[in-house]
């Protein structure tokens, strides 16, 4: 990629930012419509957990082949089709004439958002090559979600009140329309130096994991043991393939070698417990706050601003503290403050009492715009620039696979607790081990990122740094690694 001036590295950094604003509005709008699609649709319980773990489960599944295929053939390529597929699926879930059709569109809307998140990333490392300056403009790129949670409620909320839930998806086809002309107007063709090849063993497999464990476990309270026990087994097959196919191909879909950083396995684990924290927080606060209160969608998106403005003002001070003193402290906030949260939750039922409900919804968008930053910088700072696109891949799948876990498991637990009793008078109760859950994924983020960010873990990062480049340089050179 050729040296950009800074006021065009910052284009592209706004380019690159809104492909993650349709992505990440479209799960924070969808979550507030999620009981108006209920009544609609005669969705059940699991029918919801469907509508958004079938986005969420396509998006993990796809981001590693996508980043690799953005380093292979160019990211300006792969990132425009991305723009166009998701654009696409949004219109088509607009039209969806049932829940079946509507999770089919969703899938669609996937395949597109994960050809955006991780080759956008890959674009803005590329971009950015002072370590200084990528900490600041991932923190940028973090308070994007910021800004989709503080609009995403609000703007949604209002367009299911007055025009219905199907109006949630036409916001995506402007902004799309938009950075896809600013995309091929602006932004510069890049790609890696050594092109990785395609690993559909490993893909295929990676599907088989995610589609069977969420199945399993959204399933879990509605189906026989019978049909949920091979699925958890064929799920737990497909994991220990993956990892005996992945350790012995040349050029695997997952570099198992990347996890010998101790920063960079951290960060896995911290973004799969602080995005499944995130799914399950929504999902319940959504259909407590609407299903429980009686309140509108438009109010709904009003209460969750405690939460929402948080995030969005706390995610560049994130980047910055990132940047200036290392990920330690921003992942020691973030974990200390969602585990209070959830204390709050699980200890003192905090949705019962407004004053408790508004500190639980801070504190959660506290800890959570801190824990965005750390991560993706740990993800993509140690590694060789050539694998960006695979390791920031690595980043956003470990969040959507944490999302899809939690709306998962928190869903599975709130339809076995609620079961044939009044669902407003025994919603409380039921919750109540899913607020235990998002408090333990709250500790994970603490503990975990306690341990993996001291001096100890930076130097496995160093040397599995070193390592990458060493065989890279071999293979470049025709020299049996």
């Amino acid at each position: 990629m050729p040296e950009l001036s800074p006021r065009r590295r910052l284009l592209v950094l706004a380019i690159c930012c809104m492909s993650l604003l349709i992505v990440s509005l479209d799960n924070t709008v969808l979550n507030v419509a999620l009981p108006s699609l209920q009544r609609e649709l005669h969705a059940s319980t699991a029918g919801l957990q469907w509508t958004i773990d079938a986005y969420t489960l396509v998006l993990a599944s796809l981001l590693m082949l996508a980043g690799s295929t953005a380093d292979r053939i160019g990211r300006k390529r792969v990132f425009v089709a991305g723009l166009v597929v998701f654009t696409l699926g949004s219109l088509l879930c607009s039209l969806a004439p049932n829940l079946e059709a509507l999770v089919v569109f969703r899938m669609v809307q996937a395949v597109g958002g994960s050809m955006l998140n991780p080759v956008a990333m890959s674009i803005i490392t590329n971009t950015f090559t002072d370590p200084r300056e990528r900490a600041r403009a991932i923190g940028a790129w973090g308070a994007v979600v910021g800004l989709s949670m503080a609009a995403g409620p609000l703007v949604g909320g209002l367009l299911v009140d007055s025009v219905g839930w199907r109006s949630i998806f036409w916001i995506n086809l402007p902004v799309g329309l938009a950075a896809l002309a600013l995309t091929l107007r602006f932004v510069p063709e890049s790609r890696a130096p050594k092109a990785r090849r395609a690993d559909p063993v490993g893909q295929l497999l990676v599907i088989v994991l995610f589609g069977s464990l969420t199945y399993a476990i959204i399933e879990a309270p509605h189906a026989a043991l019978s049909t949920t026990v091979p699925i958890a087994l064929l799920a737990l097959a497909a994991l220990l393939a993956l990892l005996i196919h992945e350790s012995r191909r040349h050029e695997p879909l997952i570099d198992l070698r990347f996890f010998r950083s101790a920063p960079f396995s951290g960060a896995t684990v911290i973004a799969v417990s602080a995005f499944a924290a995130l799914g399950g927080f929504l999902f319940l606060t959504t259909l407590y706050l609407q299903n429980v209160r009686g309140l509108s969608a438009l109010d709904a998106g009003l209460w969750m601003l405690p939460m929402a403005v948080p995030m969005f003002l706390c995610a560049p001070l994130s980047g910055r503290l990132v940047g200036s003193r290392g990920p330690r402290l921003p992942l020691l906030i973030a974990g200390g403050t969602m585990t209070v949260s959830g204390l709050l939750f699980a200890l003192f039922e905090a949705e019962t009492s407004n004053a408790t409900l508004f500190t639980g919804y801070v504190l959660f968008g506290v800890g959570f715009g801190f824990v965005n930053a750390p991560i993706t910088n740990t993800a993509v700072s140690g590694m060789p620039r050539a694998q960006a696109g695979v390791a920031s891949a690595v980043a956003s799948t470990s969040r959507q696979l944490g999302q899809a876990l939690g709306v998962a498991v928190i869903g599975a637990v709130l339809a076995a607790g609620v079961g044939s009793s009044s669902y407003a008078d025994s919603f409380v109760s039921a919750a109540r081990p899913g607020w235990w859950i998002l408090t333990a994924c709250g500790l994970a983020v603490l503990v975990v990122g306690a341990v993996t960010s001291g001096r100890w873990a930076r130097a496995t990062a160093r040397r599995t740094a070193e390592r990458l480049e060493s065989a890279e340089i071999r293979e470049a050179s025709g020299v049996d690694a």
